[in-house]
């Protein structure tokens, strides 16, 4: 057979600032032998990848140390994906198997049995985008994160920054599960009334209501989970209550190079504040099947709502990559490559 089209996003320069149009791009020209041999491996048609805030802190110069290792410029990124088994040489995976892990952005993808890419059931009968989402590393790390940090009490007060993403969303859902009373706070109006529909108590346009007001009117805060940070966490901080607890997932004000200058930081001491930042991978040995075990199920009986915003084509990878950091997506950020 012929070589067939394999378009890849390529990691094309580091951005200073905010990610622009060249600094990903996608190569339509490259191709792939899909009947070359797999020499023990198996070959995989990639169905959707999850686009995250995270990445753009892989988008930095290699001597820029990090949790998480960066791009490398002039070579395809990857990020969590679903994929479905074409071909196999290998006794772990079969042809038709659906897999998740991470993938590079590109059409197929040559695998082998040590890319730690696991099988995915999907009893429950999910699209396979939600397992980039809600039901993949974006829900694990609400899940996780919650279970292992926030020390919720029934009837405390919790507080979610950009509570229509990816993670917030599913934090408030967890929250108001386990009996607090959530405010969150967003960036339109829009996702105001779709944050009062999942279950927040207050929800806020940031941009256009005074968040001291509406903390001095429905706090103190117990549990602040930190996905914004920035000039606004001086508020948050100003707002929590004594023996609080202050969980950091992310930073996305500062993603770009900001350095925000938090002041009020003795409040840490005044009140008595746990503060803990964690990267969900933390968790995974402890919660992972207890996770699988709970959070599918929950979303498909609607327990557990979830909003996504799907871009189609790895053409449009930038794009939807830029849209995310600046808040123009609403819901958890897929990019869809294929059908089954």
């Amino acid at each position: 057979m012929a070589p067939v089209s394999n378009p890849v996003v390529i990691f094309n320069e580091i951005p200073k600032g905010a990610p622009n149009d060249n600094t990903l791009v996608t190569k339509t020209d490259n191709t792939i032998d899909l009947d070359a041999p797999l020499n023990g491996g198996f070959l995989v048609k990639t169905l959707c990848f999850s686009l995250d805030p995270y990445q753009r802190g892989k988008m930095r110069d290699a001597s820029i140390k990090s949790y998480t290792p960066p791009y490398e410029v002039g070579q395809p990124i990857a990020n969590f994906s679903v994929a479905v088994v074409l071909k196999s040489e290998s006794s772990k995976f079969k042809e038709g198997d659906h897999v998740y892990g991470y993938l590079p952005f590109q059409a197929y993808v040559k695998c082998n049995d040590n890319q730690g890419l696991v099988v995915l059931e999907n009893k429950e009968k999910l699209p396979w985008t939600v397992f980039v989402g809600a039901a993949g590393m974006p829900g694990k790390t609400a899940y996780m994160g919650w279970q292992e940090i926030s020390e919720a009490k029934k009837g405390e007060t919790a507080f979610v920054s950009a509570g229509s993403g990816a993670v917030g969303q599913l934090v408030i859902q967890i929250a108001k599960a386990q009996g607090l009373k959530v405010i969150t706070s967003v960036g339109s109006d829009e996702k105001v009334e779709y944050c009062k529909s999942i279950g927040a108590d207050v929800a806020f346009n940031y941009k256009t209501t005074d968040a001291k007001e509406i903390f001095a009117k429905h706090g103190p805060i117990d549990v602040n989970w930190v996905n914004v940070g920035g000039p606004a966490f001086e508020t948050e901080l100003a707002n929590m209550n004594t023996n609080g607890r202050c969980i950091f997932c992310g930073w996305i004000s500062g993603y770009n190079g900001q350095d925000d200058g938090i002041k009020g930081l003795f409040q840490i001491v005044s009140k008595r504040l746990k503060f803990r930042g964690f990267i969900v991978s933390d968790f995974y040995a402890k919660y992972e099947k207890e996770f699988y075990a709970t959070v599918p199920q929950k979303i498909a009986e609607g327990h557990f709502k979830i909003k996504e915003h799907h871009y189609q084509g790895l053409e449009n990878a930038g794009r939807a990559f830029q849209d995310m950091l600046t808040g123009k997506n609403f819901g958890k950020v897929v990019l869809k490559v294929a059908d089954e």
